[in-house]
């Protein structure tokens, strides 16, 4: 690969939810305080949204891995792929937390067997948070499940808490009616965003620095900016097209990413292009000019 090529100890854009490479941009700075200070004030439901690409899971993973380091107060469970029925939850959950179940176990008794398990937690100090990705695929029966989950409690605080990760559409089906209930429930609610231009450059920035970059600019400005323009600052497209440039470079014998080889990872990538110029600000110019033109020779003409 093109390792030794641009001086890196590891690929800097692969599409795995590294958090080595995580970077506190500033939608995702906030999002990750408000998880933390929501969970260590033992909120019930959050909720964080963002479109594909725009690193909920990388953001998931960093908040998991934040809370293992507080080991004698947090248990985390998670749970990546909800497509599950009610009762198919409450076996992952119950199989996170380490409870132990005949496998022709009822619902009754799996609740109960989970109960059991959260009061143990909670008894020794320590708090319970789920986290599930993917949130916007569950099923609508399963949502309403989760929330009659969250009604284990005490008299003084909640039992569980629980963090979905999510595309918009779980935003739609939480707007049902018949999900009025779990949306009451939700404490607060993030949406991530995609990166701007002076983003977009830190983030390339930051990850060829994280896998061992040293030297200079690996990407020329306008390389960025078109990377930029292109992926529109979602994340995972940063990844593809700029891992993409690197490969032509590098195939190219070059030592930085120019536009040229941008063009080329874009060419190779399927649902992105090269977006069009903007002629708005060249014709509000162009205009300016021809008034400016328009007006200096009338004036002469009176002279």
């Amino acid at each position: 690969m093109y390792l030794q090529h641009f001086g890196l100890t590891e690929l800097p854009f692969t599409l795995t939810p590294n958090t080595h490479f995580f970077l506190n941009m500033a939608s995702h700075h906030e999002a990750y305080n408000m998880l933390l200070v929501s969970i260590m004030n033992g909120e019930g439901f959050l909720k964080i949204v963002g479109e594909v690409g725009t690193g909920k899971t990388m953001l998931c993973r960093k908040v998991l891995n934040t809370l293992s380091e507080e080991e004698a107060k947090y248990d985390t469970a998670y749970i990546p792929n909800p497509i599950l029925s009610a009762k198919g939850l409450f076996l992952a959950f119950a199989e996170e937390l380490g409870v132990v179940l005949p496998a022709d176990v009822d619902h009754h008794n799996l609740l109960k067997g989970i109960t059991q398990k959260l009061s143990e937690r909670a008894t020794q100090g320590r708090a319970v948070v789920l986290f599930i990705d993917e949130a916007h695929a569950m099923p609508e029966q399963t949502l309403e499940a989760l929330r009659l989950l969250t009604n284990i409690e005490t008299e003084h605080s909640k039992l569980l808490q629980v963090v979905l990760f999510a595309q918009p559409e779980l935003d739609v089906i939480l707007n049902k009616l018949t999900l009025r209930q779990l949306r009451q429930r939700i404490t607060f609610s993030f949406n991530l965003e995609a990166l701007d231009e002076g983003g977009v450059e830190r983030y390339i920035t930051h990850r060829l620095a994280m896998a061992g970059h040293n030297g200079g600019s690996l990407f020329s400005s306008k390389a960025v900016d078109l990377v930029a323009a292109a992926s529109g600052g979602v994340p995972r497209l940063i990844n593809i097209l700029a891992h993409k440039a690197l490969m032509v470079a590098f195939g190219k014998g070059d030592r930085t990413v120019d536009v040229s080889h941008v063009k080329a990872a874009i060419a190779d990538t399927e649902g992105v292009e090269i977006p069009p110029i903007n002629w708005a600000p060249w014709v509000a110019v162009i205009g300016v000019v021809l008034v400016a033109a328009a007006v200096f020779y009338i004036a002469r003409d009176y002279l």
